[in-house]
């Protein structure tokens, strides 16, 4: 991030704290009061909604690296649940002291502004898949957008585990899980991955792209 020695020993007193979360078991719940961001240091969680018909909508897939809680800025309450998909631990960052370092190390406020517009961006690629595409761009772009992010972190650029289910990525990408599972099936039949339960291998990274973006594999 750009910080001094100093500074950095400023901001690991800061996120000293680390908490566990057990698989299925939520970091916060709607309606908890803010006082924290959370960096993922291990594991995966999804954040969800309850709709007003009661449905859980999956908001977002959150793993190692990534910030979760900026929600509960906006009226100091959580607006959605964080619920871990595999046991996890997460460095606790109370939000009060990381505004006040934010405001004496300019490097740390410039990085925290750029978490929250990755998070806008993010928020605006959803809306194009949910708005815009067809039930085979929306999982081409999701399982690209994944292994993307994995590889980002030193994963492979082609092999993933799936830490959610079918069903979760049906909500999250606003399809019914028997499109999720026939789509799966149909980039399997056309060799464009190989799938073994929850391990996906990406064997044909350009045909996924041709999917979400045709023109621009011309």
């Amino acid at each position: 991030m750009g910080l001094n020695p100093e500074e950095m020993g400023k901001l690991d007193t800061v996120i000293s704290t680390r908490r566990r979360i057990k698989r299925g078991a939520a970091l916060f719940n709607t309606g908890d009061k803010f006082t924290s961001l959370y960096a993922v240091r291990s594991g995966f969680f999804k954040t969800c909604v309850t709709t007003a018909d009661g449905r859980d909508q999956v908001t977002g897939f959150q793993m190692t690296g990534e910030i979760i809680g900026m929600d509960g800025i906006v009226s100091d309450r959580h607006s959605c649940d964080a619920i871990a998909l595999e046991d996890a631990e997460v460095c606790v960052m109370p939000f009060d002291q990381v505004e006040e370092l934010s405001r004496e190390f300019t490097t740390l406020q410039h990085h925290v502004h750029k978490i929250m517009s990755r998070e806008i961006v993010r928020d605006h690629s959803v809306m194009l898949l949910l708005g815009s595409m067809r039930a085979e761009e929306r999982l081409a772009a999701f399982l690209l957008n994944l292994v993307q992010r994995l590889h980002a972190r030193g994963f492979s650029q082609s092999e993933l585990i799936l830490r959610m289910t079918r069903e979760e990525i049906g909500s999250y990408l606003g399809m019914k899980l028997e499109t999720v599972s026939r789509t799966f099936s149909k980039f399997v039949e056309e060799g464009t991955i190989e799938v073994k339960q929850r391990y996906v291998h990406i064997k044909n990274t350009d045909a996924l792209k041709q999917i979400v973006n045709p023109q621009s594999c011309r």
